[in-house]
């Protein structure tokens, strides 16, 4: 999805064009049942995590981050750079672990607006705070090619009103006009007023609603579904009431990608009754939450492995490069990848690696080919 100058309007009113905006409402007994099924399940998860100690917690938590970083940057075409994304967040968490690399100014910036999201949840949301997430998300004042504002909301231009499309050009389709720049200010002071008070409306029902209403206003020029999914997880650690993260929204609407646009799409026209939104925001959760199975296997694959290895010894480069392994990396472990990342010449990382197999924690891998590759023994 691109912005785009004006374009002829195809579509009657968009919610925030109705007189009663933004009095959104939805059928509640349509999703009592989802929503106890959600809750359930969060604490259910939430319990599970209290008795893995705090280690454990630890590595969890950045393992969902990653994900959460990566996912949330993916859905908008954008592909960061993994290592990159965990060290940045190691390093800000404090965590001390092998093999941490440096990040571009582009990946801290994402992350440093997650980070800001989760572990400061408690903090009101504030134009200043929404000014530097923006900020963080573009460092050098530019979206691609294009110069934008950065740290403020976009300014009244003969591109207003701004336009989400797709398609080629001259064939493009409208997908959303969002509101004229010149209320933005009065918008946006309405939203954070409303996210900031306590309200009797559920946490995580309150999650789905700022997503919507924030994507809804779209303030920024660029950036505004990353910042709206921070938001979203923000305030689903207001929920938890806890800054460690066990499951990742984003991943999971990166599955879903199609429909999470689709849904958007189709609420923000016509009507202020957001029951379809709101299940499909509930819905997607619970299949976050189902899936963070997947994390914990890892975390706990790894915290057994070094549990069973706790009195052998290895070198720097064996730890490094195991735990890149328990970590899962991309593509086939070789001798000359061992080399490239424990910056070691090949013989060594050879004599590495025969050393792990004459001990059975590595094996090649059967299938061969031009190069051999090697994996974790079961």
């Amino acid at each position: 999805m691109v912005h785009s100058p004006h374009k002829m309007r195809t579509i009657s009113k968009y919610i925030y064009q109705l007189p009663n905006w933004p009095q959104f409402h939805w059928d509640q007994n349509k999703l009592a049942k989802i929503l106890a099924e959600v809750r359930h399940r969060q604490g259910r998860l939430l319990g599970r995590m209290e008795g893995l100690g705090f280690n454990l917690q630890k590595e969890a938590t950045l393992q969902t981050l990653t994900l959460d970083v990566l996912k949330s940057s993916e859905i908008e075409g954008e592909i960061l750079d993994r290592e990159q994304v965990r060290s940045s967040i190691a390093r800000r968490l404090g965590m001390d672990i092998a093999g941490l690399v440096p990040a571009d100014r582009h990946v801290e910036g994402v992350v440093e607006m997650m980070l800001d999201a989760t572990q400061n949840y408690k903090n009101e949301l504030t134009d200043e705070r929404l000014f530097g997430w923006h900020a963080a998300l573009f460092p050098t004042g530019r979206s691609g090619m294009n110069k934008i504002v950065v740290g403020g909301w976009r300014a009244n231009t003969k591109d207003d009103p701004m336009q989400v499309v797709s398609g080629p050009m001259g064939r493009e389709i409208i997908h959303y006009e969002a509101p004229d720049s010149e209320i933005l200010d009065k918008e946006m002071k309405r939203f954070c007023d409303w996210f900031n008070k306590e309200n009797s409306i559920d946490p995580v029902m309150k999650a789905a609603l700022a997503h919507l209403w924030f994507v809804t206003i779209h303030p920024f020029d660029d950036g505004n579904g990353r910042i709206a999914r921070a938001i979203a997880d923000m305030q689903l650690s207001r929920a938890d009431g806890t800054p460690q993260r066990f499951y990742s929204m984003s991943a999971q609407i990166r599955k879903e990608r199609a429909d999470y646009y689709n849904i958007l799409e189709e609420t923000q026209n016509e009507t202020l009754d957001i029951t379809q939104w709101m299940e499909w925001f509930l819905t997607c959760l619970d299949r976050a939450l189902t899936s963070t199975d997947e994390t914990l296997v890892v975390v706990l694959k790894k915290a057994r492995f070094w549990e069973k290895h706790a009195e052998s010894t290895f070198n720097d480069r064996q730890v490094l490069l195991l735990n890149k392994l328990l970590n899962g990396i991309d593509g086939k472990m070789t001798s000359s990848k061992w080399g490239k990342i424990a910056k070691c010449s090949q013989d060594t990382a050879l004599r590495d690696i025969q050393n792990l197999m004459d001990r059975q924690i590595l094996v090649k891998e059967p299938s061969g080919g031009r190069s051999t590759s090697y994996v974790l023994a079961d």
